[in-house]
């Protein structure tokens, strides 16, 4: 079965390297820096994280006071408190977009530190944020997204590709040093691909949304809290914490409550009669995300994450991973490896396809025509299956019959079916 498949795989994983090498080299890149930036945004930003530590503490609700002071009377749409000692409060106001101006406090006497911008539930900094857009669309917008996830739709297909063409090829012994080392570092880097393919396209925008849809229906999505629930209010205008309720708030959460994790955020009301939400924010291991909904000193509802179907705690640990937060530094330094293998593996494969070439021009491609090596009823098979991936992730799907059309195109142009030669990438 490999020989026959051999020829239309390698025509594949040639096509599709060449479609997503350029992204996977940027995110290699970016993914390493991003990895890192933990340690640089604390170095970086250390005024407005870190003060003095004092054994003494002004009441919370005077901290957020002296924030909406300095905002000159803006309201917060949330308050984490210091998690440790020298440590800074952070009270988040609306922003445009994503940003939110958050205002860091000194616990011991309520001064302010400083005002920075902070993205998402990991309240990353600028630093990180700029990385991350690169990462995450080349600060392109939204072709820069869908190329993105044009990538990762593609990239396990490349992965598995290289796979069977290992041991398809290890018998022939024909392996020049280069495509060697292209091939085991490939190996190498396989499960932490695929995790990476897989981890990406549950943020993508089209195959996303399929994974939220598959998991809506087969109830794996991510509890929320019930009545009181913020989401779709207006978060701009929030009603404003009373003198000492928030500290009564904190209290009821993390006593009758049992938020206990030291990251925390607390959330007022968007609209009158509706409960304060505190919910837990620390991604590492053992995870503690559970939140509580508060309201006249009572606890009215609670999701713990310890109830969460199974798969709603793997997407959350999925996500988690693959931001480097989930293990703390041992995860920062393997995706530190897996991005630097991932950025060698792209310029081996590159260099693999400079060697192939012809005397002028570029790499030259496997030739037309492979196909018909495969058996009938293997290949019907195998494309059923390309549907019904194709349908699930849709940039996959038209990619792959956008490749197929333009193939039959220039087939049919050129008036003949390439030569079924053998292909040649196993003698580079």
């Amino acid at each position: 079965m490999s020989e026959s498949w051999r020829g239309l795989v390698l025509r594949f994983h040639f096509y599709a390297g060449v479609l997503v090498g350029p992204f996977v080299l940027v995110a290699a890149l970016t993914g390493v820096l991003y990895a890192a930036t933990p340690q640089l945004e604390s170095w970086l930003y250390s005024d407005q994280l870190r003060v003095p530590e004092s054994a003494q503490s002004v009441p919370l609700s005077q901290q957020v006071k002296a924030a909406v002071d300095a905002r000159q009377g803006d309201l917060p749409v949330a308050v984490r408190p210091a998690p440790g000692p020298g440590d800074t409060t952070r009270v988040l106001f609306a922003g445009e977009g994503d940003a939110r101006p958050t205002v860091f406090v000194d616990p011991a006497d309520a001064r302010v530190v400083g005002t920075l911008d902070t993205y998402g539930t990991s309240g990353v900094l600028p630093l990180r944020t700029t990385i991350d857009t690169v990462h995450r669309n080349l600060m392109l917008g939204e072709p820069g997204r869908l190329y993105s996830e044009l990538a990762a739709s593609w990239l396990w297909v490349v992965a598995l590709g290289g796979v069977f063409l290992w041991f398809s090829r290890r018998r022939a012994q024909r392996l020049k040093p280069t495509t060697k080392r292209h091939a085991t570092l490939g190996l190498w880097v396989l499960l932490g691909a695929l995790f990476l393919s897989a981890t990406g396209l549950t943020w993508s925008t089209y195959a996303g949304e399929n994974v939220s849809a598959l998991r809506a229906a087969l109830d794996w999505s991510t509890p929320s809290l019930g009545p009181g629930d913020h989401a779709g209010h207006d978060m701009s205008d929030p009603i404003p914490p009373a003198t000492g309720e928030i500290d009564s708030i904190v209290e009821t959460a993390r006593g009758v409550g049992g938020v206990d994790a030291a990251l925390v955020e607390v959330t007022p009301p968007a609209m009158a009669g509706m409960p304060w939400h505190v919910t837990e924010i620390e991604r590492g291991w053992p995870t503690q995300v559970d939140a509580v909904a508060v309201t006249g000193g009572a606890v009215v509802d609670e999701v713990r994450f310890d109830d969460y179907p199974f798969m709603a705690k793997l997407a959350r640990w999925g996500i988690d991973a693959h931001m480097g937060v989930l293990f703390g530094w041992p995860n920062q330094l393997l995706l530190l490896a897996l991005g630097l293998g991932l950025v060698a593996l792209v310029v081996l494969g590159y260099r693999v396809w400079w060697l192939r070439r012809p005397t002028r021009g570029f790499g030259r491609p496997v030739p037309r025509g492979q196909w018909r090596k495969v058996p009938r009823a293997q290949l019907v098979a195998v494309l059923v299956v390309a549907a019904l991936v194709g349908w699930s992730v849709p940039l996959f799907g038209l990619s792959l019959l956008a490749f197929l059309l333009v193939d039959a195109v220039v087939g049919t142009r050129r008036g003949k079916t390439a030569p079924e030669t053998e292909p040649q990438s196993e003698t580079v």
